[in-house]
């Protein structure tokens, strides 16, 4: 840290040589000042186009879903397919005549009209680095590793923007990524993210973070309030050391320099940096429209600051607790990616979005937004065995809005099964020049390296078709989209019912495993008696034989069971801990103590689906707990059970697999030799109750340190 007290050697005015070697250097954002603001002028590129959309936006949103979308249960679905291919879910009618999407979208659905759709995007690269390199530079990968991020590389687009098109009002923030880098498996960064060979210097900016919890702040910018004494002293050393110099003599190049390091201090001193990270000051009710998640709040901090006059936002889809080294991370669903879409995914991006666009348009920005809502490539026609779908880039889609783009159509077209274009077929070069078009810089120019040398900004040409000042159609109908059918994704929820407090909990184990909830056999689903097996009773579960079936002769085998289970939401490697509260209930002690007890025996239970149709009959188990519940007459008083299991991959590298599924259950087997006789009329009421169930889990952590 620069110290006003170090003066070993003296210079001008008394300043020491480290003083004045420091005073260029100040780490307000945990950026050095050469690196975090420009040191040369970036005149705009090229001869401005007369076309009306030409630099019609002012700022850039870029919503980048790593990991892949699948086209079919998102903006292209495919009914007519064959099952293994359309997946389970259906389309519905959007706001606009003759377009669909996916059910799991109806909030976009309903605004379609202020969408242009892309169903045509291709790279043909079933890559995760080298197909988002394309996305992200608008040129295909040429290099040694796209794994990594190297000098060599193509600049990321936002990288070219920060030093031509700079913001004319937060300079040092023209192009701003959150909320994480971009990240494969562990400390994979891939490259395409970074200023490449036009120099690290117009690196996007990274403020890493989750802005969903309550103590989120942004390192450095938080050190402004604090340090405004030191910051004036530095700027008064500044002047001190600039003293002995002839203005006029001094070069362009140390004037510019002066001019960036004049900008950083205005904004830590302003405010206007802090003001736009300040996502506390957002209503209530605002943070909930976009979501109580990290991705729906890394999109409304994306509104606050192109408001606040960042030129481009990046937000990068977060990773989530537990998702690294697994087989469906992020968009990457290679398992269970009905589940993942239906519980987790399609939420997220359908709440997060359409608020973004909503709240664009309210406060009058929309017109002067461009938001890009893309991944790296789709995913494959075919459903695997794990229920997912695998890299995909011959065909994918994407959805633009906002400033210059004529909202409510659909631009290409892809196969019958979703697996190739068929028309119009578009490439990244086509969407970042698509992008440059909008923000004034014209695609056909070039800028230099390092070197001098001369490149072309992009291979590709704008997508003039999608491009206008109205509306592509204003006959617009009902959404048929039910808004309900999605709720938004909470991710403090593992199960979708934590008690039994609905009006039909439970459901035969063998019933269709969506929407998620409780199964259970034996179970009497219309109203029949049931001597044994489990039914609801005052809003608790209680499993075991029923005092109600007096009627009913019982044979219960060694090894019968009552089982009680539900599918976990989006399993991932880490730490699972069930938690169970239970009593024992009965005519009386002796008869629960000493007659249930003997030939019934109660155990949680952590399995793994083994079919498709995920009926908990056909389980693997992969962690069990034996308990043995207290008798209570009291239906308030219950006793906790806990079973606790990590779930690693303990082969380095490796990924950690559910299969198509993971479940917890509550048991009671029979597990006295021969068969245990009831005749009817004697049948008795020996039962464990069952009040509340919770699961916590704790993702498996990941090293954290990433070098970029």
């Amino acid at each position: 840290m620069f110290s006003l007290n170090d003066r070993p050697t003296k210079l001008c005015d008394g300043l020491s040589r480290r003083e004045v070697l420091r005073i260029g250097g100040l780490s307000a954002m945990g950026l050095s000042l050469p690196n975090l603001l420009q040191a040369r002028d970036s005149a705009p590129l090229g001869i401005p186009p007369t076309d009306k959309t030409f630099g019609r936006a002012k700022n850039v949103i870029f919503l980048y879903l790593a990991g892949g979308p699948p086209q079919h249960e998102t903006l292209d679905p495919k009914p007519d397919a064959p099952a293994d291919i359309r997946g389970p879910f259906n389309p519905i009618s959007t706001n606009v005549p003759g377009i669909q999407f996916c059910e799991l979208l109806p909030r976009t659905a309903a605004m379609a009209d202020k969408l242009a759709v892309v169903r045509s995007m291709a790279t043909d690269d079933n890559t995760h680095s080298s197909s988002s390199h394309w996305v992200l530079t608008g040129y295909k990968y040429v290099g040694p590793n796209p794994r990594t991020i190297q000098p060599t590389d193509w600049p990321y687009f936002g990288s070219i923007i920060k030093r031509y098109k700079p913001s004319e009002i937060l300079p040092p923030l023209s192009t701003v990524w959150i909320p994480d880098v971009m990240r494969l498996n562990e400390n994979v960064t891939p490259a395409g993210q970074s200023g490449g060979f036009m120099g690290s210097e117009w690196d996007p900016d990274r403020f890493v973070g989750d802005p969903s919890q309550p103590d989120y702040q942004v390192d450095g910018l938080s050190m402004a309030e604090q340090l405004p004494a030191e910051l004036l002293a530095r700027q008064k050393l500044l002047a001190k050391v600039e003293r002995p110099f002839d203005a006029a003599r001094r070069g362009p190049d140390v004037q510019l320099f002066d001019k960036f390091q004049q900008q950083a201090f205005d904004l830590l001193t302003s405010g206007k940096a802090q003001e736009a990270f300040a996502i506390e000051r957002e209503s209530a009710q605002v943070r909930e429209r976009y979501g109580n998640n990290r991705w729906g709040q890394c999109v409304l901090m994306a509104r606050r600051l192109v408001e606040a006059g960042v030129r481009l936002v990046h937000v990068q889809w977060p990773r989530e607790p537990g998702d690294n080294a697994v087989d469906n991370p992020l968009w990457d669903t290679h398992a269970q990616n009905a589940d993942r879409v239906e519980d987790v995914l399609c939420p997220t991006f359908d709440v997060g979005f359409t608020a973004l666009i909503e709240d664009l348009e309210q406060r009058g920005l929309l017109d002067e937004t461009l938001v890009v809502a893309i991944g790296e490539f789709g995913r494959t026609p075919k459903i695997n065995a794990k229920g997912g779908r695998d890299h995909w880039g011959p065909v994918f889609s994407c959805a633009l809005a906002g400033a210059g783009i004529s909202g409510g159509q659909v631009y290409g077209k892809s196969d019958a099964h979703g697996g190739h274009p068929v028309e119009d077929r578009v490439q990244p070069g086509d969407l970042t020049g698509t992008i440059f078009h909008l923000l004034g810089i014209d695609y056909q120019s070039a800028f230099t390296d390092r070197e001098g040398r001369e490149h072309r900004l992009t291979g590709g040409k704008p997508l003039f078709k999608l491009l206008g000042t109205e509306a592509a159609t204003d006959k617009l109908i009902a959404s048929t989209g039910d808004v309900s059918r999605v709720p938004p994704f909470d991710p403090s929820i593992t199960l979708m019912q934590a008690d039994f407090s609905s009006d039909e909990p439970l459901k035969p184990l063998d019933a269709p495993s969506r929407p998620k909830g409780w199964r259970a056999t034996p179970l009497s689903v219309d109203g029949s008696p049931l001597a044994f097996g489990t039914t609801v009773v005052a809003e608790q579960a209680a499993i075991g034989l029923h005092a109600g079936a007096n009627d009913l002769a019982v044979s219960i085998k060694q090894g019968e069971m009552a089982v009680l289970a539900q599918e976990v939401r989006s399993p991932f490697a880490g730490t699972y801990t069930l938690r169970v509260q239970l009593r024992g209930e009965a005519s009386s002690q002796e008869e629960f103590d000493g007659w249930f007890q003997k030939h019934f025996a109660c155990r949680l239970e952590m399995f793994e689906f083994t079919e498709a149709t995920k009926n908990a009959s056909n389980r693997k188990p992969l962690a069990t707990s034996d308990v043995s519940p207290k008798f209570s007459t009291d239906d308030k008083i219950f006793e906790t059970f806990e079973l606790s299991k990590e779930f690693i991959n303990a082969s380095p590298g490796g990924n950690f697999s559910f299969g198509i599924g993971m479940g917890i259950a509550v048991i009671v087997e029979k597990k006295s030799e021969g068969v245990l006789e009831i005749v009817p009329g004697t049948s008795p009421l020996s039962r464990v109750r069952i009040a509340n169930v919770q699961l916590d889990f704790a993702g498996k952590p990941r090293n954290a340190k990433v070098k970029v």
